[in-house]
């Protein structure tokens, strides 16, 4: 079993673990500190029944002013021994609702190396990203990039409701803590 809930600061050092188990693009630790302490309802993780953080969603809102409000997935990883469980996709969901619900984002931008196939059949088969662009020597090696983006529509991902909430009241464990049964 995997509870996907909201980063809190204790987690970072066990995000920057499996980023630098899963991804050649590494952060510094002030970095995740900017992104929790500046997009704190973005940051989620996948985590085992043993505490240990499998997988992660770093992702913020673009800042700016000229185009509409959008938000950005800046790293997505999740450890090879729980790969092909939804985790992935379950993050990233969660992380573009809030997007939408908290910031009223109108799509989510991100980039992914021409070569990583599974990323890329996640991001459009699964999560419905289109290719925006190609940025040509965008990554650190030198390979280049697809930026891709995903329009978000209705009051989060959820399908339905145009943005405002209601009123309605959520329950925050149910908000912050989703159990998640992977086998």
């Amino acid at each position: 079993m995997v509870c996907i809930r909201m980063a809190t600061v204790d987690d970072l050092l066990q995000m920057q673990t499996t980023n630098l188990w899963c991804l050649p693009e590494n952060y510094q630790m002030k970095y995740y500190f900017y992104h929790l302490l500046s997009w704190p309802q973005l940051l989620w993780i996948a985590e085992d029944f043993n505490g240990k953080i499998v997988g992660y969603v770093l992702a913020k809102m673009e800042e700016d002013e000229s185009q509409p409000p959008h938000g950005h997935i800046t790293s997505l990883a999740v450890l090879r021994t729980h790969r092909k469980r939804g985790i992935a996709t379950m993050l990233m969901q969660r992380s573009q609702q809030e997007m939408r619900s908290v910031f009223n984002a109108q799509y989510v931008s991100l980039h992914v190396r021409k070569s990583n196939r599974a990323a890329f059949h996640l991001y459009t088969k699964t999560l419905a990203y289109e290719i925006h662009d190609v940025e040509k020597g965008y990554y650190a090696d030198g390979e280049d990039a697809y930026d891709m983006r995903c329009h978000l529509v209705g009051g989060g991902g959820g399908g339905g409701e145009d943005g405002g909430g209601g009123g309605e009241e959520e329950d925050l464990v149910t908000k912050n803590m989703e159990m998640v049964t992977v086998s």
